[in-house]
């Protein structure tokens, strides 16, 4: 009996350890920044080097013969959602770039394919991080919409560099964490020592099901979001979730957008399992100008689930202000003055044609009556002749 004892307590004593040796394994784990998208580059900035993806600029084309007239559609930029990556934007952006926009995408700090350092991870941090990524792409006045933990960073950005945003949309992401609470299995992950446990043993199948949660009942998870999961460190896992309900606790983001001054669209999914989606869009409602929308049939992620809707939603959105009509063109004032010019040298000129016209015809008519009057004159003198004969 005391054996067995004995026996119990060695195999609990190396568990102990062993859990304390992952623990210490994960916690201090890092990655490097890599490019994990076809046409993906990674910007060197100072706390922490970033993978973005970048359209370009439109051509003159598409400008010019998108709906609703000329002008140049403001850049949008995409921010992902807690655990996700550039990814998640695949089916919307092709959407977005066929109304002219420049579309920029960008993976936060410990997601994808940017660098996950062991410290880094705040809503503030991670917020300067995206503005030296636009500041190096050149843009400014965008339609910024982040997706859940992006809509945090993004108001957290309205908040930092005005300048850099025109327009705010958030997918999916709540005021705060009372509008909605995480399962059992989700509140285990971001427990110490247990969550690294878990993080190590956990199957794909379970990652997956976990993932399930983001969007409608019914929905297939893609492998790649599997993946995109697999790709962060237990840090930026744990320290991302921390640092954003650490942000939202200080003050409420339909309190912070009000100070912020931004437009601002709040999409959600009717069928969110994350968060109580009228509730928040309820919050949001009493933000002064808020537009709100409510998209059927999707869950937490629409962009995905209803990438067509939420794309009209979004290009409805950041669609700029008609452009004023061109004013007509005035003549100068020199050519003005040189019209009446010419005006009056020409009734001038015909003014002297006439006069010169009328007295060639007092010359024409006095040769006439003269020829007249000699005529008249000899016939006389002919006849008096012819009387004297």
């Amino acid at each position: 009996m005391r054996r067995g004892w004995k026996i119990l307590l060695a195999v609990l004593a190396g568990l102990a350890v062993l859990l304390t040796l992952n623990t210490i394994a994960l916690d201090n784990e890092t990655r490097k920044a890599e490019v994990t998208v076809d046409g993906g580059e990674i910007l060197r900035l100072p706390g922490g080097n970033l993978q973005v993806w970048d359209s370009g600029e439109p051509p003159d084309s598409a400008i010019s013969d998108r709906p609703g007239g000329p002008g140049k559609p403001p850049p949008i930029v995409l921010i992902h959602c807690f655990s996700c990556s550039i990814n998640w934007w695949d089916e919307l952006i092709p959407l977005l770039e066929q109304g002219g926009h420049r579309v920029i995408a960008i993976d936060l700090l410990g997601h994808g394919g940017s660098e996950k350092p062991q410290s880094g991870y705040t809503m503030e941090n991670q917020a300067q991080l995206v503005a030296g990524a636009l500041s190096q792409l050149g843009v400014e006045g965008a339609t910024v919409v982040g997706h859940s933990l992006g809509g945090t960073v993004a108001v957290a950005l309205a908040e930092q560099s005005s300048e850099l945003v025109d327009r705010l949309v958030i997918v999916d992401q709540a005021p705060d964490d009372s509008f909605g609470d995480l399962d059992l299995i989700a509140q285990l992950a971001f427990t110490p020592v247990i969550g690294e446990a878990v993080q190590r043993i956990t199957p794909d199948f379970v990652i997956r099901d976990g993932l399930g949660q983001a969007f409608a009942p019914g929905f297939d998870v893609p492998d790649q979001f599997v993946e995109d999961f697999n790709r962060m460190t237990y840090t930026s896992f744990d320290h991302s979730a921390g640092e954003e309900e650490v942000y939202t606790d200080e003050e409420p983001l339909d309190q912070r957008i009000r100070s912020a001054f931004v437009p601002l669209l709040v999409i959600f999914g009717a069928e969110d399992q994350i968060y109580d989606s009228r509730e928040a869009l309820s919050a949001y409602a009493d933000v002064p100008g808020a537009q709100t929308e409510l998209v059927q049939g999707a869950g937490h992620s629409p962009n995905v689930e209803s990438p067509a809707r939420t794309a009209a939603l979004i290009l409805a959105f950041a669609k700029p202000p008609p452009q004023p009509p061109k004013p007509e063109s005035k003549p100068k004032k020199g050519n003005g003055k040189a019209q009446k010019q010419a005006s009056a040298k020409t009734q001038r000129q015909r003014s002297g044609g006439a006069r010169k016209s009328g007295a060639a015809g007092k010359q024409r008519g006095g040769s006439a009556a003269q020829t007249k009057a000699n005529s008249q004159r000899d016939g006389s003198q002919d006849r008096q002749k012819q009387s004297g004969d």
